[in-house]
């Protein structure tokens, strides 16, 4: 049974830190792409059996301590009775804007909510067998409303901006609905099998430190307030946000993943030791090549105090990046324990 990554996750020592990358089941792989030439990307999420084999295929390369599963930030947002379709990137029909979009949103039960996603979750863990962790996820209620409210992906989502100028109600209202849809479905996902679940907020940073603490921050309480009887870690990653970290960090998740940008040995000094680490090696690193990589991650396991801490990218692996980087990154941390 390898459980080293949850016991990283919960600040307990381990043989060695685990290791696993973000976006690990997808398009720098040969046999993803293969899939895509069969299949689209709504049907690989849309399908339990082929997001199983999605997620799988990283494990049959690399021995990675976790497996996470292939779904879209956007997959649990169909239950709330919204269309969404990818240009690549998500675009909903109809963007969520006055009270009566939000007051028509659904109220899913948790088995409502994405269940070819929990589905997935099933199929993999049995197919793991203990071999690796199995991770859930979500989109945090920000970063979900930033795609209903704008529509798309937008620099800086002035649309939800404005949204927050003109009716902090109303918005307000939103974030509650999609925070409630989040903790219905890691909980969802934890009693599929989910060992550990992360929450992606990849657009928190487009605001202030003053006007994230006002607007988002309560919906996050919420949320690992009402997950915490789920009794699986629960991983925070934050996206550029350098002026948000710290507040990040007080959340009362088990764990925060940081990007690149951050100087994580300083962020460990700042943290009770009790609050785990991930991250946080630049995904452009990789592109360079295997020496570069085994540079990089090397000089990451020098500076960083190895308890509670999980190696991994400062965001998701890039579709260009070399097979031998991903080795030589997983090789390196490896090497570690014997030496």
């Amino acid at each position: 049974m390898n459980d080293r990554l949850i016991r990283a996750l919960r600040g307990e020592a381990t043989d060695r830190r685990p290791v696993w990358v973000m976006r690990q089941a997808g398009r720098y792989l040969p046999e993803y792409r293969a899939l895509r030439e069969r299949h689209s990307f709504e049907e690989l999420s849309g399908s339990a059996a082929l997001a199983a084999e999605v997620t799988m295929q990283p494990l049959a390369r690399f021995p990675f301590d976790a497996a996470i599963i292939f779904a879209d930030l956007m997959s649990p947002v169909g239950a709330l009775g919204l269309s969404v379709r990818f240009d690549p990137g998500p675009v909903l029909a109809r963007p969520v804007r006055t009270a009566a979009d939000v007051d028509a949103l659904a109220d899913p039960a948790p088995e409502a909510i994405a269940p070819e996603v929990i589905e997935a979750l099933g199929l993999v863990k049995r197919e793991l067998g203990g071999r690796a962790a199995l991770l859930g996820f979500a989109g945090a209620p920000w970063s979900l409303a930033a795609y209903l409210v704008q529509g798309r992906g937008s620099p800086g989502f002035p649309a939800l901006r404005a949204l927050a100028a003109r009716d902090e109600g109303l918005l307000a209202a939103l974030l509650d609905k999609l925070t409630t849809l989040a903790v219905r479905y890691v909980g969802a996902q934890a009693r599929a099998g989910a060992d550990a679940v992360q929450l992606f907020d990849t657009w928190g940073g487009i605001l202030s430190l003053a006007d994230w603490s006002r607007l988002v921050r309560p919906h996050l309480v919420r949320f690992f307030t009402e997950t915490r009887s789920l009794g699986v870690p629960r991983i925070m990653f934050v996206l550029d946000a350098p002026h948000l970290v710290d507040a990040y960090a007080a959340l009362d998740s088990e764990a925060l993943a940081v990007d690149w940008r951050e100087d994580l040995p300083s962020l460990r000094s700042r943290l009770p030791a009790a609050k785990a680490l991930q991250g946080n090696l630049d995904p452009a690193v990789l592109l360079a090549g295997p020496e570069a990589t085994r540079a990089a991650a090397r000089a990451l396991l020098e500076r960083m105090p190895p308890r509670g801490h999980v190696v991994n990218l400062g965001h998701g692996i890039m579709p260009e990046t070399p097979i031998e980087s991903v080795h030589a990154l997983v090789e390196t941390v490896h090497e570690e324990k014997s030496s």
